[in-house]
């Protein structure tokens, strides 16, 4: 297996438990990214770890099932 492999499959495992790691551990792994990645990349990294973190997930199913007002305000 390529080391390429192994460190794409890493990161996806990584940002898909990502909600459940420690917040020190979350710190640290999203710095040592920026610093990879460069500090352009702080931004669309925060905005793609929030958007696999589970609570907004589900705020956003939630958001969809709400049922929508009808035009006479209920």
């Amino acid at each position: 297996m390529a080391s390429d492999d192994i460190m794409t499959a890493l990161g996806r495992a990584t940002a898909a438990n990502w909600g459940d790691l420690p917040k020190h551990v979350q710190k640290e792994l999203f710095e040592a990214a920026v610093r990879s990645l460069g500090r352009g990349a702080r931004e669309k990294l925060a905005a793609y770890l929030h958007q696999q973190h589970r609570r907004t997930i589900e705020a956003e199913q939630h958001a969809r099932q709400a049922p929508e007002p009808d035009s006479l305000g209920g």
